[in-house]
Parts: structure tokens; sequence; C-alpha cells
């Protein structure tokens, strides 16, 4: 005889209907477990047992597909009709009309700001954008192969022996300089990581440049006294930073969090994040793109692919997302940032095949039935190309745009009082009470 649990949900409308009733066919007892923002809080499973000695039930959720671990005001998304708001901003305004620096003043403090408050944001970040001689000693000592990530991840984790006030989590204002340093210490780094990787001298920021074109400047200025970005260029990296500031629960900010939730200094938490962006099904999703537009090689051979991708013999890469069952909102803004840049550096014949590729898969059945449509990925890569940069610095780019997202949602669960150490359960299937056999016996 087996057993099971089964659940059923009052209707709408009626008496009750805010909670969940489930009745235990193990024990025949029913449980009322109340329902808040469309959830149940899976502690409440813990009153469900056999008997008093049992722990009671729990969720079994991997890779966290339909479990929400925090509350959070700074972004929304609606999957199903492609939506993506910062703050109730929607993406496409924010990206039309707004700049890097007021979106991450946005994501921090909640609200857009004024003027004069821009202002004094700007100078802040502006004016802490050099680090410590030490930092730049520390980063020539990396092989001179070294990935630029991995260098970006060792480079803001010591940061924290650099400012180690920045432990005293509770202390607001402490607090506020490491977000204002995180932000503006973190294209340096970037930079240098950069020119690292290319032997080249590093180059110090130049404080009369705007947050992209300041990065621009420390990793292409050579002999010339003043370099100056091509507008085009700096906005369209600006716009790139709008896209990726912050994307609610990913991999990246669940690690952020998670870490954060022992009460280390941003500094770490943020290098948590910084690792997590350095796997390729995170931060180098733009790079796999680039290599399935190179295989494809020719917009002859789009429909071939397309084939091949219908067959199981070939995989579409930059479609699809654990999220949107739409079009990524990022993904039509970031195409028009691509034919910017390419004004200023010619078109890159990878472009014609990537529209091609797209428009087939639009018109397609079979990707339309499945709901895979571009996400941002399958346009990033090619502006960071364009760009001059290696594939190695794909996730670097992502991890500036990101900081200010990963910052706001760390400001948040600081202050979160639900909040604990993060320590989730398992389901054990190993072995138990075995007995130690001496090794000469084994």
């Amino acid at each position: 005889m087996t057993t099971e649990t089964t659940a059923q949900v009052e209707e709408p409308g009626v008496a009750g209907s805010s909670t969940l009733t489930i009745t235990d066919n193990r024990t025949g007892r029913t449980y009322e477990v109340p329902i808040e923002d469309g959830t149940i809080r899976s502690t409440e499973l813990r009153k469900i047992k056999l008997d008093e000695s049992d722990f009671g039930l729990m969720t079994y959720d991997p890779a966290y597909m339909n479990t929400a671990s925090c509350r959070s005001a700074v972004t929304y998304i609606d999957g199903d009709r492609g939506i993506l708001e910062y703050r109730g901003f929607p993406i496409e305004q924010l990206a039309e009309r707004s700049s890097y620096l007021e979106v991450a003043y946005l994501l921090i403090h909640g609200e857009l700001p004024t003027q004069t408050q821009l202002d004094e944001w700007t100078y802040l970040i502006t004016n802490h954008t050099f680090v410590h001689e030490n930092i730049k000693d520390f980063m020539k000592g990396f092989r001179y192969d070294a990935h630029p990530m991995g260098m970006l991840l060792a480079s803001v984790g010591a940061l924290s022996t650099f400012y180690p006030e920045a432990a005293q989590i509770k202390d607001t204002q402490l607090r506020y300089n490491q977000v204002i340093r995180l932000i503006a210490k973190m294209p340096t780094l970037a930079a240098f990581s950069y020119r690292h990787t290319r032997g080249m001298p590093y180059v110090y920021p130049d404080n009369d440049l705007s947050y992209a074109g300041n990065f621009l400047g420390m990793l292409y200025k050579m002999t010339e006294l003043k370099y100056r970005p091509d507008p085009r260029l700096e906005h369209a990296l600006d716009v790139l930073f709008i896209l990726h500031a912050d994307h609610e629960q990913n991999c990246s900010t669940s690690a952020v969090r998670s870490v954060g939730s022992s009460q280390v200094d941003p500094y770490s938490a943020v290098a948590a994040g910084i690792a997590a962006l350095y796997g390729p099904l995170h931060g180098g999703a733009n790079e796999a793109v680039l290599r399935m537009l190179r295989r494809i090689e020719s917009t002859h051979n789009v429909s071939d692919f397309i084939e091949g991708v219908k067959a199981g013999n070939e995989r579409l890469m930059g479609f699809g997302h654990r999220v949107y069952k739409n079009f990524d909102p990022r993904a039509k803004i970031i195409k028009r940032a691509v034919e910017q840049v390419f004004e200023v550096t010619g078109k890159n014949p990878l472009l014609h095949v990537a529209m091609e590729l797209e428009q087939i898969a639009l018109e397609d059945e079979y990707f339309i039935k499945r709901k895979l449509y571009p996400n941002v990925d399958f346009y990033s890569g090619l502006i960071y190309e364009a760009l001059g940069m290696p594939v190695e610095m794909f996730p670097v780019l992502f991890a500036i745009g990101r900081t200010s997202g990963w910052i706001a949602q760390w400001l948040e669960m600081i202050d979160d009082p639900e909040q604990k150490i993060a320590r989730p359960r398992q389901i054990y299937t190993g072995g138990r009470g075995l007995e130690y056999v001496p090794i000469a016996d084994r």
C-alpha cells in the first residue's frame, strides 16, 4: 500500500481562500497553510508529520526552480510578458533616457535622483576610481596569461584587506563608503586586468571622462595626451551596463546574498558574485553565441543549422531563458546598440548571420511553440567583439554593470529582519551506521 500527500486549494472568493488545505493521506490529518503573495512558507510544511519524532515535510527544489528566497523591491520581471523593471521603471525607458550612474543610484537608493543628488553621486564615484598602488602591484603578480575574470575576482576580494572597516556592515556611513568604492573601482580593476593580459602598462582613471568613457580610456589609451572616446561607443557601453545592472535572483546575485548572509564585508560578497559569473552558464553565454555564429560562418548555412537544431544535432545559443517565455526586453534594446557600434567600427559579417538566424527562428513554428526568443546574450557578444574585446573579457564587462545590482541586493538583505545565514536542507542518500574497518583488513 502506497501513501501520498495531496493538496487542495480553496476556490477564490470564498471564506478562507487565503489558505491552502493539505490532507496527508498517510495519517488522514488536514492542515491549513497561509498563502501570502502567491506563496506558502516552506517551514509551514514542517507541521506535517507522521509522529512527534518526525522532522516534518521539506520541499525538494534543485536549482531553486520554484522557490522564493527573499522579498525584494529591486527588480521586477514578468517572463511571460517580457517585462523587466528596475524599482518599477521599465528597462526600455531607462536605457533610452537615463545613464548607468543614474540607474545605479536608482538601484541603490530606491528612487531616481534630483540633479543635485546625481551630481553629488557622480562626483563621489568619479573621485574614487583610483585604486591603492599596492593593488596595482598585486595584479602585476599574476601570470602574463591569467584570465582577466580570475584577476578581477581576486582583486575585488583583496579590497577587503585595504578597507578593513568594511566589516562593520551595520554602520550605515561606512557601508555607504564601500558602495561608492565598489562601483567606482570596478572599471579600474577590469581595465587593469585587460591591460595585464595584453602586456600593456596600466592606465590611470581620467576624472574628466564619463563612467563609460573613462573605462574605454583605461582600456585603449596609448601615447596620446588625452583620450577622447567616440560618443557612440561610449553610449552603447553605457546602455550595456544599464541592461546588465540587475536581473532579480540570478545565480551570481544569489551567491552575493548567500555569502553576504554570513555578514561578511561587501567586497567578499561581491567577489562571490564574480565567481558565479565566471562560469560559462552565466557570464560566458555570449561567448557561446559567438562560437555558434562563427561555426555557421555564412547566411547561406543558416537554414541547414536550423534543421540541425530541430534534429537535436545542434544547439541554438542565445535563445530562450529560464525566466523569459517571451522576447527578452533587453535583446530589443541591445540590437539597436549593435547598430550604433557598427557605425563606428564597421559591420562584422557575423551580424548578418545573427540577423538571418533571428529572422528564421522567430518565424519557425518549432521555435515559436517552444517560446525560444533571442535573449540579451545573442547580440551583446557582437558589441564586445566590435569594441576589440577578447572573449575572456566578456564576463568582466558584465560584472562592471552588475555591480550596482549586487550591492543593491546586498544592502536589501542586510536590512531585512527575516534574513538569516543561508543554510539549505538536503535529502541524504548515503549509507548509515557503517562499522569502521581497520586499513589492514580492507
